[in-house]
């Protein structure tokens, strides 16, 4: 069957969008009009013939007169854009695709189709418009796991320093387009993908600050949203709107710096700024020190200042051990999470004497940190040597001297505990007297029947062993009343044996610190900005990170009930949640309970079956009060929340949302 139409000319004429034949001579002109071509632009076909190169707007002539040329020259198919003037005398936008052939005859034709796209160049001239007027940085990329860049406005280019391309030079934007991680720092990546893995998921914008990663090696810092929607295609994209804070972000992170180390210097006598990614040491303050005034401010080369310092100033004895702590620091090795590192060494003064020094690293960021150093007092000195001989001697005595509540070790092997050592006073908590502990000594004993003859239950001395902190109530036959007992359980190396068990007893402290606070008592917590908790404009001493962040995460549900499971999502974003990371947490959430009590403010906080909540009626908090949407609470939020936790960025964006609305 012969499918081939019989009516060409009608579909050359009326079907296909503008239809017609370029001679590509010397001279262009048309050699067939389609009457499609003519309803386009008003003229007759007639008229287009000999017309149609007048009709091209006058600044769009250079480029059409070179896309002519490059067909002429071999054949192929090519496509321009530009106006085309109608016979009312506006303009249309029209894409042009040619195919050039040669004829029998050695004669050379174009056959072209064009399109009206005056639409949407209208719409694109828009966007544009708003683009270069707006002073926000907008950008489009996909929702693959590798995300590709498919639209950047001039501002955010000029944001990020693209550099004009030049031959034989690197295309930063085709680089960039293919993976937008390029501009985020390798520090921020993770986070960067954990921020729009949310927001894919959760279906709601994102907004925080963030650092990005200029093409000249610089760091712009920016606040921005990130958003999921769907293109014209029906596609699903991500969209961030951004605004460069770089210079706002300095000066605050100066004046902040100005100010902590004005605080250092009110304790520490020496303060340097170590940089690992220039590695360079800098003095920031030296007490007028002759040694130090005239290098204040002056970066210089990092191993070979402190070696200097070492040889010049630490006595021979102490040298080693100042080099490895020194070594350890600069392999990210003296840092574990919990608290900044201190080492004691001998020293040569200004004044030629030889005196101990307290030295320690302070983290600022992920590339700085400040070491600082003081000379300590002669009573100082003596407890350090106390404190020193406490924690390295295997002399129970003097262990038991210091913790008067009294002393246990065990050796813990399995299911079975073995008594090694006991003063008087930890026997009565145990429920077994000194004679009744001797037999016990020579043999292993199950922990369940151990632990029989006390009133602990075994499910929380487990816990003790396990975890290496809990609280026991128990009925002290001596005194005849009931006794509260901190217990404190720790080996003398990780995972080992012996176990020893430090018991205190915080009856006393307790109802002091409670009776203390009673007077007080009104809690107020401030959201906006970075978290505090503060009893009576006190603030709240949170002895451990994660026990402040856990507080923080309760206030942030605003009522609701927070799982173990669901904390330990946000509290260790990178790790699943296993036997490992729920003892973990439960040691978290002992420690955040201390420190209420301690503050006598533990009733702010409700746990029900091991989910906990913050009482809202109980405190005063800066969120709290805004929700209300009270006029009088309306200025409260200034753009920031929780900015100690990436987490509170979810709540940021519907603050803001709600800012805007």
């Amino acid at each position: 069957m012969n499918n081939t139409p019989i009516f060409t000319d009608d579909i050359l004429g009326q079907s296909i969008s503008g239809f017609h034949v370029y001679a590509l001579t010397s001279c262009v002109l048309l050699s067939y009009a389609s009457e499609n071509l003519a309803t386009m632009t008003g003229f007759q076909t007639s008229e287009l013939l000999t017309v149609y190169p007048e009709l091209i707007h006058e600044d769009d002539k250079k480029a059409f007169g070179e896309f002519i040329k490059e067909l002429s020259e071999k054949p192929q198919t090519k496509t321009l854009e530009y106006r085309l003037k109608k016979s009312d005398g506006t303009y249309i936008s029209v894409s042009d695709t040619t195919t050039s052939r040669l004829l029998e005859n050695n004669e050379s034709v174009g056959y072209s189709v064009l399109t009206d796209i005056t639409e949407i160049k209208k719409e694109n001239d828009n966007l544009r418009f708003l683009s270069d007027t707006v002073p926000c940085g907008f950008l489009k990329y996909t929702c693959e796991k590798h995300p590709k860049l498919t639209y950047i406005n001039k501002r955010m280019m000029d944001i990020l320093r693209f550099p004009e391309t030049k031959d034989g030079e690197m295309d930063y934007m085709e680089l960039c387009k293919d993976n937008i991680f390029l501009m985020i720092p390798m520090e921020d990546r993770r986070r960067f993908t954990l921020y729009l893995n949310r927001v894919y998921t959760a279906g709601a914008p994102i907004a925080g600050e963030m650092t990005l990663l200029r093409c000249d090696g610089t760091r712009a810092h920016i606040f921005g949203w990130v958003t999921k929607c769907k293109n014209e295609q029906g596609v699903e994209e991500f969209q961030s709107v951004c605004m460069d804070v770089t210079e706002r972000h300095r000066a605050k992170k100066i004046s902040e710096e100005k100010r902590y180390i004005k605080a250092l210097s009110d304790v520490y006598d020496k303060i340097f700024e170590y940089n690992l990614r220039d590695n360079t040491v800098t003095c920031l303050y030296g007490k007028d020190s002759p040694m130090f005034r005239w290098i204040e401010n002056i970066p210089m080369q990092m191993d070979e200042a402190t070696e200097k310092w070492i040889t010049d100033t630490v006595v021979e004895e102490d040298r080693r051990s100042i080099r490895d702590y020194f070594i350890a620091f600069k392999e990210k090795k003296l840092y574990d999470g919990t608290k900044p590192h201190q080492i004691t060494y001998r020293g040569i003064s200004s004044d030629g004497k030889v005196k101990t020094y307290i030295g320690v690293f302070i983290k600022t960021d992920d590339t700085k940190s400040l070491y600082c150093c003081r000379c300590v007092s002669d009573s100082e000195e003596a407890l350090a040597l106390r404190n020193e001989n406490i924690h390295l001697k295997e002399n129970m005595q003097e262990l038991v001297l210091r913790f008067s509540e009294g002393i246990a070790a065990f050796e813990v092997m399995g299911d079975m505990v073995t008594p090694l050592y006991t003063s008087e006073n930890a026997c009565e908590f145990f429920g077994i007297d000194k004679e009744a502990w001797l037999p016990l000594m020579q043999k292993g004993t199950p922990i369940s029947e151990f632990v029989s003859r006390s009133d602990v239950d075994l499910e929380v001395l487990s816990e003790l062993l396990r975890t290496g902190e809990a609280e026991f109530t128990y009925f002290d036959l001596s005194r005849k009343e009931n006794r509260r007992i901190k217990a404190i359980c720790s080996p003398k190396s990780p995972n080992a044996s012996p176990r020893y068990v430090l018991l205190y007893n915080v009856d006393e402290q307790s109802k002091d610190k409670v009776d203390e606070h009673s007077k007080k008592g009104t809690v107020s917590i401030r959201t906006f900005g970075y978290f505090d908790v503060f009893v009576d404009d006190k603030a709240v001493a949170f002895r451990n990170k994660k026990s402040k962040e856990l507080f923080a995460l309760l206030v942030d549900r605003k009522g609701g009930f927070v799982t173990s499971e669901e904390a330990i999502s946000f509290l260790w974003e990178d790790e699943p949640v296993t036997p490992v990371t729920l003892s973990r947490y439960r040691k978290v959430a002992l420690r955040l309970k201390n420190t209420l009590e301690e503050y006598g403010i533990s009733d702010v906080v409700e746990v029900v079956d091991g989910k906990r909540r913050i009482v809202t009626e109980k405190v005063q908090c800066d969120l709290f009060d805004y929700l209300t949407g009270k006029e009088e609470h309306s200025s409260l939020f200034k753009g920031s929340y929780l900015s100690n936790y990436s987490w509170g960025e979810t709540t940021l964006a519907e603050l803001m949302g709600n800012m805007f609305y």
